[in-house]
């Protein structure tokens, strides 16, 4: 009887064996994972398992999960960025789907994997990674791997896979151009909803750009030392960022050296617009969500919001004002916000950073908001003068002298022009350069602006000189201030006049006063 009992045992365990490795062979790996998530969470739903739930996985499943989500807390996660680089390049020419991208006027594709699993060998272990997509659109990468190459995963590949993504991406790295939503378009579920952006495709560089080459020189020694500074601002205790102020009249090149600033040290640009932001935590949220490596831009800042001249309480109470609705909508960011966002704590969440103010009246701007330490560096971009001239007809005429030259560099020293209103006479004419004819063109602008300006400045010569004559009829009037003076001999006469008035009052008193005692 014993016997029988052991050998129908010994076959039944024979047909569990046999039937588990015909299930190793015929089934694909992610297939025998799935059918083993599906049968362990079967499991997990008996009462008496729960209890033991830990022990019963780790005994049933041998597989470990590592999950990389795309944002967390609104922070861009940069291994899911790595990941997913790194995944997209491997074994292009073995993937069943592709996905192709082509850069901006180049005639190459960009070929990348499109698939939402994809295997992977490493050093003997395989590991399988998943591209999970939620239902509010969150995107995560899930790695899995046997337990048994924990730590082979976990201390090396992880590393290894970071690194040949990080590559890649430094390699085939497309510049960004960012702008905020609007707060109200905002969706709480979704982190992607802050920003929006293109590729960033300017062409300017710091060559093409029309300012002093010793002024240039200076900007570009300054932005190499911030980049390679990573050591020297850990070493004095200050967050990797730099403030640049670019201030100077409208049409002398602020956007463009923006963009030359982001083509030389491969940076994308968050263009910020605070008339889109409710509250300073709303801005503190943006910042969160920008990355390292970028630049943080405020176009003419002195017109975004009431931030310019001296500090304003904001009245908590909009109960009395007439535009109710209209004070709701209205952004609410203050200048401890903005002081906050680019040198309080909140400027130290990420690393490699540098933000740019611009402005046509720096006049105008709070000095706490510019001073050294927040703006480390004051750029005046002007008006137009010679060394700026030969950029821009190196530029579009590509010359380096002309007999011309002379002429329009003596009035340049005598007009304010700028650089836009320069390089637009200087422009090709029907995509026709004619180097005589845009030099003489420029030549004839340039005098007829000359006397525009000397006649303005002629005009207010005769107001002034009119002004003058009329205050000059009227003695007792003061010509620069233009406030009412009388002359020392009739303030001398008055006081006479009234000092006899006051003694002849005071003698009347007392007269008075002698004849009511002689009546008594």
């Amino acid at each position: 009887m014993m016997g029988d009992t052991m050998g129908t045992f010994g076959s039944s365990m024979a047909s569990l064996f046999f039937l588990w490795a015909t299930f190793q062979q015929m089934f694909p790996e992610h297939l025998k994972i799935a059918i083993k998530e599906f049968l362990l969470s079967t499991i997990q739903q008996l009462s008496f398992v729960q209890r033991f739930s830990d022990q019963i996985i780790n005994f049933f499943s041998p597989y470990v999960v590592i999950t990389f989500p795309e944002y967390e807390e609104y922070r861009f996660n940069h291994a899911f960025a790595a990941i997913d680089t790194y995944l997209g390049a491997k074994a292009i020419d073995k993937s069943h789907k592709l996905r192709a991208s082509q850069v901006k006027e180049s005639k190459d594709l960009v070929l990348q994997r499109d698939e939402a699993k994809v295997r992977d060998v490493y050093k003997g272990v395989n590991v399988w990674w998943e591209l999970v997509i939620s239902t509010d659109g969150d995107r995560t990468h899930k790695l899995t791997f046997h337990r048994r190459g924990f730590e082979i995963i976990t201390v090396s590949y992880i590393k290894y896979v970071m690194e040949q993504g990080r590559k890649i991406q430094a390699k085939n790295k497309k510049r960004k151009l960012f702008t905020n939503n609007p707060s109200s378009n905002w969706d709480n579920t979704s982190k992607k909803s802050l920003w929006r952006h293109i590729d960033f495709e300017h062409p300017a560089s710091f060559n093409t750009l029309a300012m002093d080459p010793k002024r240039k020189e200076e900007i570009l020694n300054d932005l190499e030392a911030f980049r390679n500074g990573k050591d020297y601002y850990k070493k004095i205790g200050k967050a990797w960022k730099r403030g640049y102020l670019l201030y100077g009249p409208p049409g002398t090149g602020k956007s463009t050296m923006i963009a030359s600033i982001a083509n030389h040290l491969n940076y994308s640009i968050y263009d910020l617009e605070l008339t889109a932001i409710q509250n300073n935590s709303e801005l503190r949220k943006l910042l969160t969500a920008t990355s390292s490596k970028s630049i943080i831009v405020i176009e003419d800042i002195d017109c975004s919001l009431d931030l310019t001249g001296e500090r304003r309480k904001i009245d908590d109470d909009l109960s009395d004002k007439k535009d109710g609705e209209k004070e709701q909508n209205q952004s609410r960011v203050t200048l401890s916000g903005i002081l906050n966002f680019i040198d309080g704590l909140w400027s130290a969440c990420g690393q490699e950073r540098i933000v740019i103010f611009t402005t046509n009246h720096m006049e105008k701007l709070d000095p706490a908001l510019i001073r050294r330490g927040r703006m480390d560096m004051h750029i005046e971009l002007s008006y137009c003068g010679f060394e700026a001239f030969k950029v821009l007809a190196k530029n579009y005429l590509d010359v380096d002298s002309h007999p011309l030259f002379g002429d329009i560099e003596s009035l340049l020293k005598e007009i304010e022009v700028t650089p836009a209103d320069v390089a637009e006479r200087l422009m090709a004419k029907n995509h026709k350069v004619d180097v005589d004819g845009s030099l003489k063109d420029l030549v004839q602008s340039l005098e007829r602006k000359k006397k525009e300006q000397r006649g303005d400045g002629e005009n207010d010569n005769r107001k002034k000189s009119g002004l003058n004559a009329q205050l000059s009829a009227y003695p007792r009037w003061n010509k620069k201030s233009a406030i009412r003076k009388e002359p020392a001999v009739h303030l001398t006469y008055d006081i006479i006049l009234s000092s006899v008035f006051l003694a002849a009052v005071l003698l009347t008193i007392s007269g008075l006063f002698h004849f009511l005692l002689l009546l008594r």
